[in-house]
């Protein structure tokens, strides 16, 4: 009888995700190492659904749930926004009880960012988002209450989700190139739905800091959760580290 050798990946990762996130999945399954699996479950977090991070949590928690059915190593609740929303604090509890639910490590996009700003020792960042100012500056509070200075920033005014995700890398590139600041230890540029992650290597290349993106810091911070140590040259600097 033949035997055959069960295909066990090194992991799983879990994302949950708004419904309106086009970027998301494409992203992580293509910077991805082939031998760990991403899979995504979808809630209504954003636009139309929007709702303080309080009243998520039922939802949060009922996805990080079905996601474990699938044995995911991690769960990540990526969205940049919701995540930063109700603070630090608040931030750090519903992380937790994703945690006590299913047993495993859990992250958001905004845990993974603090983690990675940490691990390159950036305390002083140049800070892009997508957004009209009034989002912006809800990052802004959360950066700050976190203990980081941002040193010069810039609300892109995007006009909603549509926008976000046909904005082509380019457009990422020239405006943060332009946002060149030797005062600054690292460059986010936030958000999950838009072409940021493409363009972290040639910024790196030209401003000579690290780069740092939402899918790009959720990624390395899930992988390193599941012991997953792998460099992936595309997504700069941060993949050279631990945490």
């Amino acid at each position: 009888m033949i035997k055959f050798e069960p295909i066990i990946p090194r992991a799983r990762i879990g994302f949950i995700i708004p419904s309106s996130n086009r970027m998301v999945e494409p992203q992580i399954q293509f910077y991805c190492p082939n031998d760990v699996v991403p899979h995504f479950n979808r809630i209504g977090m954003t636009n139309r659904h929007r709702a303080p991070l309080d009243e998520l949590v039922p939802s949060i928690l009922l996805a990080a749930e079905l996601l474990g059915d699938s044995k995911c190593d991690v769960t990540v609740l990526q969205c940049t926004g919701t995540s930063m929303s109700g603070g630090v604090q608040k931030e750090r509890e519903v992380i937790s009880s994703i945690e006590g639910l299913t047993g495993k490590p859990a992250t958001s996009a905004a845990s993974s960012l603090l983690v990675a700003f940490r691990a390159l020792e950036a305390k002083r960042l140049v800070f892009v988002s997508e957004t009209p100012q009034l989002g912006h500056d809800k990052k802004i509070k959360f950066l700050e209450e976190a203990g980081l200075t941002i040193v010069s920033d810039r609300a892109m005014g995007l006009g909603g989700s549509d926008i976000y995700c046909s904005t082509p890398p380019e457009f990422w590139f020239e405006n943060v190139l332009a946002m060149r600041n030797d005062e600054a230890d690292a460059y986010f540029i936030s958000c999950a739905n838009i072409h940021s992650i493409d363009v972290i290597h040639a910024l790196e290349k030209e401003l000579r800091k690290p780069i740092i993106t939402s899918n790009q810091a959720a990624l390395w911070r899930a992988l390193r959760l599941a012991g997953v140590e792998d460099s992936i040259p595309a997504l700069g600097c941060l993949f050279e580290t631990g945490f």
